[in-house]
């Protein structure tokens, strides 16, 4: 047997290494840490998926307002969040950078009015002494134009109120606790709102600018007669006691307005612009007016009317 036959038989006879193929496995380590990423992805995307416009909106003062904190409501409803506050390159406005949910991305429009609801500025509505714990907050009367992102807000409430109404002036020689958003009341019913509050181009008198809504619109005649309702009305007894007459919570704290409308089919539908002198104190018989007045609808009530020709 030659060398060559006995090294191929020593080669024969040395082991074989096996191969083995091994399977790639997960370690269970890893589980919790993936789990945990995967949901933190999907509460940004949920988070993400509500994002709506970003808007921007100029105010005069922006005391109360902090980025993450001050929110955006229409109708009790938070819409939207503060997210930067910061002065403008001229340092004469505040610039608001504010983000919109998805849901309420419609309010970004032509005609949207903002302003800033603090303690100080609508104490007349109890609702809003809410804003001792909450702070201020910004809200929004929508408007229907195009879509628009850049907003100057308004410097008072004066503004949030219906639009299509019937505006008219009432003349007084003393303004009182009347202001802006003080309510106008008509039978006990809130049918409008003070709009504005001004001197007189003569300064002899105080000139009240009231919007009326437009589905009360034609309760307004040439006709009609207005009075202050601030605070209460006390009137004493000797055998019918004391009695407090007060119109509401509301215009007890903030200042009222009541009006009332004669049965005098001679008096046309008051136009915009017309002027009314707003008494202390209402006469005997207008408390018992009740004219039949037809009034729309309330879903109707959006659509502006057109007043009555005299």
């Amino acid at each position: 047997m030659t060398d060559a036959q006995r090294n191929s038989d020593a080669a024969d006879e040395l082991p074989r290494a096996k191969v083995k193929q091994r399977r790639w496995s997960f370690p269970v380590m890893w589980v919790v840490p993936v789990v945990a990423a995967l949901v933190a992805a999907y509460l940004v995307y949920d988070q993400v998926r509500e994002f709506g416009p970003k808007i921007t909106i100029r105010f005069k003062d922006g005391s109360g307002l902090k980025a993450g904190r001050t929110p955006i409501q229409y109708s009790g409803v938070r819409i939207g969040e503060v997210k930067d506050v910061k002065l403008s390159d001229d340092l004469r406005d505040v610039v608001v950078e504010a983000r919109l949910l998805r849901s309420a991305a419609s309010v970004a429009r032509e005609g949207s009015v903002f302003w800033i609801v603090r303690l100080g500025t609508e104490l007349q509505d109890i609702s809003n002494l809410g804003t001792v714990i909450t702070g201020a907050y910004i809200q929004v009367s929508p408007g229907t134009g195009q879509p628009k992102s850049d907003f100057v807000g308004t410097e008072g409430p004066q503004a949030a109120v219906e639009p299509g109404g019937l505006e008219i002036v009432l003349r007084t020689n003393r303004l009182g606790s009347l202001k802006p958003r003080s309510p106008v009341y008509y039978r006990g019913i809130e049918v409008g709102a003070v709009r504005a509050v001004q001197l007189s181009a003569d300064a002899t008198a105080a000139e009240i600018l009231v919007q009326i809504r437009p589905r009360y619109m034609k309760l307004v005649r040439s006709s009609s007669k207005f009075w202050n309702s601030s605070g209460a009305d006390m009137k004493f007894g000797l055998f019918s006691g004391l009695e407090i007459n007060v119109e509401s919570l509301k215009s007890l704290v903030g200042g009222g307005i009541v009006f009332a409308t004669p049965s005098d089919p001679k008096a046309g539908q008051a136009r915009n612009g017309a002027s009314f002198p707003l008494h202390d104190q209402p006469a005997k018989e207008w408390l018992e007016w009740a004219p039949r007045i037809p009034i729309p609808p309330e879903e109707s009530s959006h659509r502006p009317a057109k007043p009555e020709s005299r």
